[in-house]
């Protein structure tokens, strides 16, 4: 093989240009291993303003940009909606594929990305099929993933996350017409904030057996879909678990709390506690002679190391090293399924007001989705993509 130093550039493109499409186009004009040949919006005054900020060919139309530009990578970054119709069209042509969470709106859908993704290496054994958690890449997430995984914690009992720091305007709603609409997005803060939570969540501690979920549909702004979500977990080990969530709070909290039999361990404003048991506290019930003491146990404060910015351009340059074997991909886009199932689940329990066993019936929340789409007041040709660009450096 040849030195990979002198490897060319990994040609991309880029299909979406809303406001995160225009941070992909500063993130990869910088990157050392990868070109912007090439991007994509239905709009053309977004397609034209993506051009010349990425001085790259700009197309309304995906399919003859994939003809045209001939990319070897693309980065989805459209309304949902569309992320597994062209993902799909550009694996089975041997294109890489980077996606924007979620990876669908519904299961059944990622699903089909998902097969279509494992025919296409068949053909194209190298390809990548990659997802934008970039929250992976956090440096406290990751040293709380080390941790749960290598049994500091020991038998895990509990875990909650507050994450309602997710706080939105009506105006943020409003700048994007397909936005918290059952027919443009297909969901509220499960699907636009949370996929990076619910990922998190599953990533840390598996899927649960069992989901209850309490949503609220457009509590604190004029939307048609949740923006205030509880959930409850029950895990087949006997951990429990609740997902508190909202866009209407300010101040919000970021407060994920884990308990083990070894200990709790505290994520929030930025710092991870870790009050570490003497003994397994399940001991302590099972042995002590005394009705009321409590395990002996020291407060630390866990260190760890954070890149301090999004995340986006480093996932994806670790992408781009995937591509050139240099790496491997942060999270592959199959691993994405069990966060829109998680979402699913919350949303269908809620609907019908009964606890969801897991595995869920995928296609019962693809039937319930499919009738809230129908009813939406979402009406695409109004979405002209006039609404200027927004900073997002407040948004993750």
């Amino acid at each position: 093989m040849s030195d990979q130093a002198h490897q060319k550039p990994v040609r991309f493109s880029i299909v979406g240009i809303g406001n995160m499409g225009r941070t992909h186009i500063q993130h990869l004009a910088g990157m050392e291993h990868a070109e912007l040949v090439a991007v994509c919006d239905v709009v053309e005054s977004r397609a034209r303003a993506g051009g010349e900020a990425g001085s790259c060919d700009w197309f309304t139309d995906v399919s003859r940009m994939f003809e045209k530009a001939k990319p070897d990578a693309v980065l989805v970054s459209t309304p949902h909606y569309d992320h597994v119709s062209i993902a799909i069209e550009a694996l089975e042509q041997g294109i890489h594929v980077l996606v924007e969470k979620p990876l669908s709106v519904e299961g059944t859908e990622a699903r089909r990305a998902i097969a279509a993704y494992e025919t296409a290496r068949r053909t194209f054994p190298s390809l990548q099929f990659g997802a934008m958690f970039n929250q992976r890449t956090y440096g406290h997430w990751k040293k709380i993933k080390d941790l749960v995984d290598s049994g500091e914690l020991g038998k895990l009992v509990r875990a909650t996350w507050i994450i309602t720091d997710w706080f939105r305007t009506q105006h943020y709603y409003d700048t994007g017409g397909w936005r918290a609409t059952w027919a443009g997005e297909g969901g509220g803060v499960l699907l636009n904030q949370c996929p990076h939570n619910l990922d998190l969540y599953q990533w840390f501690f598996g899927m649960p057996q069992r989901v209850r979920g309490f949503a609220s549909l457009g509590k604190y702004h004029q939307i048609e879909v949740e923006d205030e979500v509880t959930a409850y977990f029950e895990h087949g080990n006997g951990m429990v678990g609740h997902f508190i969530t909202s866009t209407g709070e300010s101040p919000g909290t970021n407060r994920l709390e884990i308990v083990g039999e070894r200990g709790r361990l505290v994520y929030e404003s930025n710092v991870i506690r870790f009050d570490r048991n003497r003994e397994s506290m399940l001991t302590t019930i099972a042995e002590s002679p005394l009705s009321f003491t409590k395990t002996e146990h020291w407060p630390a404060t866990v260190p760890f190391s954070h890149h301090g910015e999004g995340g986006h351009r480093l996932l994806t340059e670790q992408f781009v090293d995937a591509i050139q074997g240099r790496a491997q991909v942060v999270a592959e886009a199959p691993e994405g399924l069990n966060s829109v199932l998680l979402g699913n689940a919350i949303m269908l329990s809620s609907f019908e007001s009964k606890t969801v066993e897991m595995p869920m019936d995928e296609h019962a929340y693809a039937q319930r989705l499919a009738e809230l789409r129908a009813t939406s007041k979402y009406d695409p040709s109004q979405d002209n993509g006039a609404k200027a660009p927004e900073d997002l450096a407040g948004s993750h």
